[in-house]
């Protein structure tokens, strides 16, 4: 059966967070005139995260519990949590709570007032070093200079989507998913929340710089070509250089007879070459990797068990 309001959570090694998660989700949701589902993904947890999870759904039969086979990744999970989830709206959300659930009112309000996507973004980054917020506005203003859609900076993937909606990403097959990119590219009428982001409740956070710049380049990949033109317009610029070069070699032969290249120059010229060629091959291969990605066709994943649903074969489907 349905319900109006579906809290997507992926879960990776949160068993710290857990109680205090449920806690503030209960004390928000309660008072809400509304049904409502907490849909949790362990993404294949190396702590006590899925035991905890099973003992809170079994106190509690709307928390749900979606076990996948193994971690997977975060964007990955947080796909297969919008496919079990069978609200009328769906809200994923973090586990670390930075992202504060007491928002999850105003997302509701705006929603009933005809808005198909809430989406918070960040005010204020609490408990974040300099250079991550840095490294943060940096993507943000490049894949906002580099895509065709337009992605809300500082906008994590904290809001509220409509069923429409849900159901149009439900249609996206990729496997390299860039979840905020997807978000804004499916469209419908959206308006924005700020809010002050608290620093995270409990635990580390598993992603390191090597990660985040993965996750930049997966986005800027799925959501432009520019890089592709980018090398195919400096190497027409190199050749034309090239060419006015040899021009400019011809001529001097023809008026001051043959001069010996220095070797160190030569050198240098070849090694520059050999390095923008290198480049140019690694954005190639960039692209051309998740083209064999997607070419597999492989499942985005695999559900091991499920707790709270009917047949945890078929997403969507719940008692």
């Amino acid at each position: 059966m349905a319900v109006d309001l579906s809290i997507v959570i992926p879960i990776y090694n949160e068993q710290d967070n857990l109680n205090t998660l449920f806690e503030r989700l209960t004390t928000v949701l309660e008072p809400l005139p509304l049904t409502y589902e907490l849909v949790c993904v362990n993404d294949g947890s190396k702590d006590q995260s899925l035991t905890a999870l099973i003992a809170h759904h079994q106190r509690n039969p709307a928390i749900k519990v979606v076990n996948l086979s193994r971690n997977f990744g975060k964007e990955i999970a947080l796909s297969a949590g919008i496919d079990y989830a069978t609200g009328a709206a769906v809200i994923p959300l973090d586990a670390d709570l930075q992202d504060p659930p007491e928002l999850i009112g105003i997302l509701v309000e705006k929603w009933r007032e005809g808005y198909d996507v809430v989406y918070a973004t960040r005010r204020s980054r609490q408990g974040e070093t300099w250079l991550k917020k840095f490294t943060a506005n940096a993507f943000y203003q490049t894949i906002d200079s580099m895509s065709p859609v337009y992605i809300p900076p500082n906008t994590g993937d904290f809001r509220l989507l409509d069923r429409r909606v849900v159901e149009a990403l439900k249609q996206m097959p990729e496997r390299n998913r860039f979840m905020k990119g997807m978000f804004a590219w499916v469209g419908f009428r959206q308006i924005a929340i700020p809010f002050d982001r608290d620093p995270r409740l409990m635990g580390q956070t598993t992603w390191n710089y090597w990660k985040l710049w993965n996750f930049a380049l997966d986005g800027i990949t799925s959501f432009s070509t520019l890089p592709l033109k980018i090398w195919t317009y400096l190497g027409l610029l190199i050749s034309l250089l090239a060419l006015i070069y040899a021009g400019f070699l011809i001529l001097r032969t023809l008026i001051f007879g043959i001069d010996l290249p220095g070797y160190a120059s030569l050198m240098v010229t070849t090694l520059f070459f050999g390095g923008i060629q290198l480049i140019t091959l690694g954005v190639i291969g960039e692209y051309l990797g998740r083209v064999y990605e997607e070419v597999k066709a492989r499942p985005l994943y695999f559900v091991r068990d499920a707790y709270g649903f009917d047949d945890p074969n078929k997403p969507g489907e719940e008692s």
